[in-house]
């Protein structure tokens, strides 16, 4: 009967040791976003001045022309090896 209580406090150890590593990796990526959003705040009211002189380039995404496959093939070419 001993056995399976130590088995039951692994399990209950595991269970505990994987919520706060779920607890810990949120409330990192959370001060992560957080820290952006604050260091960027002061950034975006200096830089619209400027963004509104001078006006943004225009990229545009241009697709090469495809070449269709040939309908008809030609005579196959007789290769001589020496």
């Amino acid at each position: 009967m001993q056995l399976l209580s130590v088995q039951a406090f692994g399990i209950l150890y595991t269970v505990i040791l994987f919520l706060l590593c779920i607890v810990i990796v949120h409330a990192v990526r959370l001060a992560v976003i957080g820290y952006r959003f604050v260091k960027s705040k002061p950034a975006e009211k200096k830089s619209s001045s400027a963004k509104e002189q001078q006006p943004e380039p225009v990229y545009y995404i241009v697709e090469r022309k495809k070449k269709r496959p040939k309908s008809e093939y030609s005579d196959p070419k007789r290769i001589q090896f020496k």
